[in-house]
């Protein structure tokens, strides 16, 4: 049953989590703590649903390491570790903002309390817009700004973001109500009052996923392709993740031929519109008919 695979990868995603909210971070690469995070997610039975995204201060979303990343953790860093675990390809999506400088600790407080507020209401018929509500009501009564354009969205096997968006402000007009039996990952994310409270796409792509296995008639690419498929299937993958099986240089020629021919998305950073610093905080939950699971607590 899919509920007892999204508690199980609740359950991994939730320790691995609160292990990296409790580690000391300053002076360790980004290369060094992806790599540690998805090594235990791996060593606790579960498989990274995504690359770990490891986004500094400014940049909201959408960072993960390179290959052998050498950008250190200092001690005036906003530290957003967004990670992801599967089982059998159902998701449990978590977040949580770190930082060690007392002047952020608010703007990362906010962001959990706008999630615990939001998740409390998080129920069958719940319509998606209080949701909203709630978050930005929660954010702005403590003087700060959500971003409005980052939003949660519903899960299915293997699809991380399934089509349905939950979004971090009021919304105007028709919304959809949580169903039963069915996931949703709820991510606040909050700047500052002079922030833009926006986001924009930044130039680093380093997060992709397979879109289409049409063949493209290179037979380099297309066993590249099938290789995709039978690893990842529809899930985001990173570079790095492809270093042991290929050269970087081969691994960044196939994959920029496969953008170029749509077989390829590429995931851009997003960063705040008034390079503000960004917090997040997340979780998922799984609705069922008279409550609600949340998975990754």
């Amino acid at each position: 049953m899919s509920l007892d695979n999204y508690i199980r990868a609740g359950h991994i995603a939730a320790q691995v989590r609160e292990n990296a909210r409790k580690k000391n971070h300053v002076g360790r690469t980004l290369y060094e703590i992806c790599d540690s995070i998805e090594s235990e997610i791996n060593e606790r039975g579960g498989q990274p649903a995504f690359p770990v995204n490891i986004s500094l201060n400014e940049i909201a979303a959408h960072y993960t390491a390179e290959p052998d990343d050498q950008i250190v953790i200092k001690d005036t860093d906003v530290v957003k570790i967004d990670l992801g675990v599967h089982i059998n390809g159902y998701v449990a999506d978590t977040a949580v903002s770190i930082s060690y400088d007392s002047k952020y600790d608010q703007l990362i407080k906010i962001a959990e309390l706008s999630l615990d507020e939001a998740t409390k209401i998080a129920k069958s018929a719940t319509k998606s817009s209080e949701i909203g509500k709630i978050i930005e009501n929660t954010i702005t009564y403590n003087g700060l700004k959500p971003i409005q354009n980052l939003s949660g969205h519903s899960l299915e096997q293997y699809v991380i973001h399934a089509g349905k968006s939950i979004p971090n402000i009021k919304t105007y007009g028709p919304s959809f109500s949580l169903m039963p039996n069915q996931a949703y990952a709820i991510e606040p994310f909050v700047t500052t009052k002079d922030g833009l409270g926006v986001v924009y796409e930044g130039k680093i792509k380093n997060i992709f996923s397979l879109v289409s296995r049409k063949p493209t008639k290179n037979k380099d690419t297309d066993e590249f392709i099938v290789y995709l498929w039978n690893r990842f299937k529809t899930l985001p993958f990173a570079l790095r993740w492809l270093v042991n099986d290929f050269t970087e240089s081969k691994a960044r020629e196939m994959l920029d031929y496969l953008i170029k021919k749509k077989n390829i998305r590429s995931y851009p950073i997003l960063v705040e519109g008034n390079n503000k610093v960004v917090s997040q905080a997340e979780h998922t939950v799984f609705i069922l008919e008279n409550m609600s699971h949340i998975i990754t607590k």
